[in-house]
């Protein structure tokens, strides 16, 4: 009876493939309170992240949505997770965070495209598979 309440499902913006270059002028991570997140993204962990999301850009394609509403589906989908919240800087970035979830916005509904195939798919990638509430009972 008791849920999880996603934080960040976006990785700070790691997601939102704006850090696939480095880190830009005008990101959160360059600014000096950000540096932790600079720090992280430019680290060997932070370069392994950019080849899952290489990885994981040709599932997000299938579905016809982008890395960002993959990522909020992702969460969603988990039985444990009762709610996403959302960190958009700016109106544009909500509208397609909710385009995981809603096709009001002209985007593709994601999270009814999520069968067990591609959650498999992404959980293989990721490796770092969520446990499930049978997997606790076993």
């Amino acid at each position: 009876g008791v849920g999880a309440m996603t934080w960040s499902p976006l990785a700070c913006g790691i997601i939102s493939g704006k850090y696939g270059n480095g880190v830009p002028e005008s990101s959160r991570a360059a600014l000096k309170c950000y540096q932790w997140l600079k720090e992280k993204i430019i680290s060997e962990e932070g370069r392994k992240q950019q080849v899952k999301l290489k990885d994981l850009s040709p599932i997000a394609e299938r579905l016809g949505c982008t890395l960002p509403q993959l990522a909020v589906a992702w969460c969603l989908r988990n039985e444990g997770v009762s709610s996403v919240l959302l960190g958009s800087s700016n109106p544009e970035q909500l509208i397609e965070n909710l385009g995981a979830i809603q096709a009001i916005f002209f985007y593709p509904q994601v999270l009814p495209k999520m069968t067990s195939h591609i959650v498999n798919e992404i959980d293989n990638i990721l490796g770092n598979k969520p446990y499930s509430k049978k997997d606790y009972r076993s």
